[in-house]
């Protein structure tokens, strides 16, 4: 059984505040994981989290509890 959900091209989109086209390239790049299943993409939500991570102005690790700076 899967243990993380899977959200669709257009919810990553809404969650991020994008177009659904740009969720879309960031895949076909290979920036975003996902998974095809039949013609539509699904992002697990710890690959959405990865990615946003990823593109994150500052390091969460090296944060003093003011925010980043």
């Amino acid at each position: 059984m899967l243990s993380a959900p899977f959200l669709t091209t257009q919810e990553v989109a809404e969650l991020l505040r994008v177009r659904e086209q740009t969720v879309r390239s960031w895949i076909h790049a290979q920036e975003l994981r996902a998974v095809k299943l039949g013609r539509e993409f699904r992002v697990a939500v710890k690959d959405l989290e990865a990615f946003v991570n990823e593109h994150a102005t500052c390091d969460p690790g090296r944060d003093n509890g003011g925010g980043c700076a």
